[in-house]
């Protein structure tokens, strides 16, 4: 079943990177007391990913946190290794948390798995996007083609926040 609005995120671990190397973040710690946009991609470096998505929240990141979002995220099914590696090379200046689901454990929780895609090989993320109050969804955004941004992008999420 897929997560709509009202829906308390499933508990999951991602991974992210910290200065000391690999490590962990729940669900409640993104989330508890903060509202978080949170938006999922099939793959980092991907052409609509990269060159589409990230750009438009990485563009956006003052205004959206101008309208009361605390945290902005992004997660896909790659390791830590290629999200940060992603990070690093989209210089969103601190302003989005990277976030690996692995073994797409949260995905596949929200019912939001896409696959497994031949391209990719395994299981991966639907393209969504997500705005959470301390936990609990007010808004999804669901794209109909893994290539398109634009129920999911930035623009969308500003319109929301509205």
């Amino acid at each position: 079943m897929t997560i709509k609005v009202g829906d308390r995120l499933p508990e999951a671990t991602f991974k992210i990177m910290t200065s000391d190397g690999p490590g962990e973040m729940s669900v409640s710690d993104l989330t508890g007391g903060k509202t978080v946009v949170l938006f999922g991609v099939p793959g980092a470096f991907t052409p609509t990913c990269h060159m589409n998505h990230l750009p438009g929240f990485v563009e956006h990141a003052d205004t959206l946190k101008s309208k009361g979002v605390d945290t902005i995220a992004v997660v896909s099914v790659n390791d830590v290794f290629v999200m940060d590696a992603w990070e690093k090379a989209s210089k969103t200046g601190g302003n989005i948390q990277f976030l690996a689901d692995t073994g797409a454990e949260f995905v596949e929780a929200m019912g939001l798995g896409l696959g497994p895609a031949p391209i990719f090989g395994h299981v991966r993320s639907q393209r969504f996007a997500l705005v959470a109050k301390d936990g609990e969804v007010t808004f999804l955004a669901v794209e109909e083609s893994p290539g398109e941004a634009t129920k999911t992008g930035a623009a969308a999420i500003l319109e929301a926040l509205s």
